[in-house]
């Protein structure tokens, strides 16, 4: 009103003051503007190189176990099978795929299980030496697992547990745990508590509260670390070459290694043995693909 009465005395019109700073929509779309006015070039052209030094090892991998031995072609044709039928019957890869897929899938569980309860006491529980213990399991990130073999060794031969998988998935565990409960107490934070507490107050108690309202929300994220502990444990080489002395125990990493001999290596053998362990790692990532960077970003940021 007094606006209208200052125009109607003075004659003067106030004009309405706009502000300098352009709206969030208008940025955003100036970015995008801009990203689209870069030249396509210099998109592809990193990315061609990038993708070239990617897979023309996998490629050359996969020319030597399809062509037949001799052969000096760059392209895959004629192609054979002999060399999978040789590493997957002669050389025991059948028994090492078995191995290598208990180990896995056993360290894929017992990481998850092991992590989800050490990450939801983390996320939900303040006690006196929490920030002490998450600085001890970010420590144990820097530590080698080569310096644990002799401890392990002694540990697992005490037991009766050398030439065991066994032991192998339980060293397997032991270092996957510290990320693994970093990165679920991350997702946890990330459920809101009041969730919890409307399930206490119908009457659930914690462990039900937990199973049906917070562990549905966290399927990217046990998604992710499920995966990384079973891709580490598939090829890893280490623990299973020092814990396994028998054939019929040992895993593809170490299978692969028999197959170097001291004065002449069978290439078509070994990149047919390649190829078998790269398969189930593919099938992996190409189904939880969405899943594994949901839950990694999800993760590393409390919302």
């Amino acid at each position: 009103m007094t606006a209208a009465l200052a125009e109607k005395h003075t004659g003067t019109v106030l004009e309405p003051v706009h502000s300098t700073e352009p709206p969030t929509g208008h940025r955003r779309r100036g970015r995008e503007r801009a990203f689209d006015d870069v030249p396509r070039w210099q998109i592809y052209v990193p990315l061609g190189i990038y993708l070239l030094f990617t897979l023309v090892p996998f490629y050359w991998m996969f020319l030597f176990a399809v062509r037949p031995t001799g052969s000096t072609s760059l392209l895959p044709w004629p192609m054979t099978g002999e060399h999978f039928s040789k590493v997957w019957t002669e050389r025991s890869f059948a028994v090492f795929f078995q191995n290598s897929m208990i180990v896995g899938v056993c360290t894929l569980v017992a990481t998850t299980l092991v992590a989800l309860s050490g990450g939801y006491a983390l996320a939900r529980f303040d006690f006196r030496i929490k920030n002490g213990f998450m600085l001890a399991l970010l420590c144990s990130q820097f530590i080698p697992g080569a310096l644990m073999l002799v401890p392990l060794f002694e540990i697992f031969k005490n037991l009766q547990m050398i030439n065991s998988l066994g032991s192998v998935v339980i060293a397997e565990t032991v270092f996957q745990l510290p990320l693994s409960i970093i990165l679920i107490s991350g997702f946890i934070k990330n459920v809101p508590v009041s969730l919890e507490e409307a399930a206490w107050v119908d009457g659930c108690s914690r462990f039900r509260a937990f199973c049906a309202v917070v562990l549905p929300l966290l399927r990217p994220g046990l998604i992710a670390v499920g995966s990384f502990a079973f891709v580490h444990s598939w090829n890893h080489f280490l623990f299973a070459l020092m814990f396994l002395s028998e054939q019929d125990k040992q895993t593809i990493p170490v299978g692969l290694n028999t197959l170097i001999g001291a004065d002449s290596v069978d290439l078509g053998a070994l990149a047919g043995g390649g190829v078998i362990a790269a398969i189930p790692v593919v099938i992996v990532f190409a189904f939880i693909q969405k899943w594994l960077i949901t839950g990694f970003s999800a993760g590393a940021v409390k919302g």
